[in-house]
């Protein structure tokens, strides 16, 4: 039984989710970027740095995250597996905000040695038998896996946000929406199966935070982990099998209407 004004709370994403998850929503997102492939790597690698590079103006990050791919030959994976040392001079003095060329040449560095063992990046998320219960416990592995090379520069761990530090993690949460959540919409792409769309958790960015606060849906001080979980399991009891279909919702609320 929902609440008679947790009703009216559902109704009114319900219908946001309906007006925002559209294809329409695409150009002006981040998402655009990985939607220019359609080889699952390059749109798993592609997907990876523009959510990585996503924060500051939308419009920035789409034409930095541009700059990258064509920097990367328009074939991200290609390029991982079979750069050249002379191939990675041109990425010097890449930049955005305060993610910069050291950042990347670890994470290309990364994924080179990932790729050459596995087919798809999920498995880094899930661990080899799909044995993490959680989506916490995925994300902590996922960082532990990022820098467990050797050579991991302790500078580039700020972009990979881990719950073990408290984060809400609000960038590898909006990624994995992009590869896991299937639908009709068009926007995500539902590429990545073994991780259930019922354990996501929310993307938690400061407009979709101050919608859910106004809604009721989080009553935490602060964003962290706790939060983002906290409003994930508010929206799962609206929709327990899809419920960051409302991150549509919240942000469109946030960002189109300035709710």
């Amino acid at each position: 039984m929902v609440h008679p004004d947790l009703a009216s709370v559902k109704a009114l994403l319900d219908d946001r989710v309906e007006k925002y998850n559209q294809p329409n929503f695409i150009p002006n997102d981040p998402v655009s970027i990985p939607h220019r492939f359609s080889k699952k790597q390059d749109i798993e690698i592609s997907g990876f740095f523009a959510a990585i590079l996503a924060w500051g103006q939308r419009k920035t990050i789409i034409n930095n995250c541009i700059k990258l791919m064509d920097l990367m030959d328009n074939a991200p994976h290609d390029f991982i597996l079979h750069h050249q040392e002379q191939d990675l001079q041109r990425l010097l003095g890449f930049k955005h905000r305060t993610f910069n060329d050291t950042d990347l040449l670890y994470l290309l560095h990364f994924f080179r040695w990932y790729y050459s063992q596995h087919e798809s990046l999920e498995t880094a998320f899930t661990g080899e038998h799909c044995e993490l219960p959680t989506q916490r416990d995925r994300l902590v592995y996922f960082h532990n896996l990022v820098f467990s090379l050797e050579d991991a520069p302790q500078r580039t761990r700020k972009h990979i946000a881990t719950p073990a530090r408290k984060s809400a993690c609000k960038r590898l949460n909006m990624y994995l929406r992009w590869m896991v959540r299937q639908d009709n919409g068009g926007v995500d792409f539902g590429i990545w199966k073994n991780i259930p769309m019922s354990e996501l958790v929310c993307p938690c960015d400061v407009h979709v935070e101050r919608v859910a606060r106004r809604l009721g849906l989080i009553t935490r001080k602060g964003m962290d982990w706790d939060t983002a979980e906290e409003l994930t399991a508010h929206l799962r009891a609206f929709d327990p099998t899809d419920p960051v279909k409302y991150d549509y919702a919240l942000f469109g609320l946030g960002v189109e209407e300035k709710f």
